[in-house]
């Protein structure tokens, strides 16, 4: 389980990005973050992730701190990043050696067996010996998934994931997360894309650094109207699946996560 409580941070400007965030996450769920440009959502996954510290408040990992650095280690194997930008993650320019550099700074064993299941697991196993400056862009985003993967964290915090990638690649990408909540993993899915919000449990709103609002992702019709308010952009899709409820025609929104 994740815990944030009280949380607050500041840039060093003085200039405040989150305010008294308190929120649970538990184990095997999927929650969607959202909200504008600005509203706090990358440096809130920077926190939960344990790269940015804390001002004042808390982040338990599994009741562990993120600010103990005796635990360091265990705190980076319970929880694993996927940014925006694939490019900025890769290190290597090699797949195979890329994805074992995480995993010799953090000591684990089996390296080899670890990598093969994670390429497995986004479908990408035949690219082990790739150069990464070859793959296309939603190639290289499946790799930085995979490295996470291949430490086998309880946690994955993904920032904006498809922001980057084509209409192809970010169905890819969705797949893979649908395949991941199967397998039990606890997933925190930073976007501004609602279409997106519909592999989640649940979602949380955040705006100039404040949750404004929570609700689960099977109840979305009946926030339509608030998220438009807060001018968060609605697919015609789902304005369509609003009117038809609202003329009493029954739209299960189960068949559309």
């Amino acid at each position: 389980m994740i815990d944030i409580s009280n949380l607050n941070y500041k840039y060093k400007h003085g200039q405040t990005v989150l305010e008294d965030i308190n929120l649970r996450i538990n184990q095997g769920e999927i929650v969607s973050i959202i909200g504008k440009n600005g509203s706090g959502k990358s440096t809130l996954a920077r926190l939960i992730s344990a790269i940015t510290m804390p001002e004042t408040g808390t982040i338990l990992i599994d009741g562990i701190d993120t600010r103990d650095q005796e635990r360091f280690i265990e705190i980076r194997k319970n929880i694993g990043i996927v940014f925006q930008n694939p490019e900025n993650q890769i290190i290597f320019n090699n797949v195979h050696d890329d994805m074992i550099f995480a995993l010799d700074n953090l000591g684990i064993e089996n390296q080899e067996e670890r990598i093969q299941e994670a390429l497995k697991q986004v479908q990408m196993e035949e690219y082990i010996n790739h150069d990464t400056y070859e793959l296309s862009l939603g190639q290289k985003q499946r790799i930085t998934i995979a490295g996470v993967l291949s430490i086998k964290p309880k946690y994955i915090v993904m920032d904006e994931p498809t922001a980057m990638l084509d209409p192809e690649g970010k169905e890819e990408i969705r797949k893979i997360i649908k395949e991941l909540k199967k397998l039990g993993y606890t997933i925190i899915y930073i976007t501004n894309i609602i279409d997106e919000i519909f592999i989640s449990d649940r979602v949380i709103m955040l705006e100039k650094g404040k949750i404004i609002k929570e609700f689960k992702t099977k109840d979305i019709l009946e926030n339509i109207q608030f998220l438009k308010d807060h001018k968060i952009a609605i697919p015609k899709v789902v304005e369509l699946m609003e009117k038809l409820k609202k003329n009493g025609i029954n739209i299960d929104i189960n068949d559309f996560i």
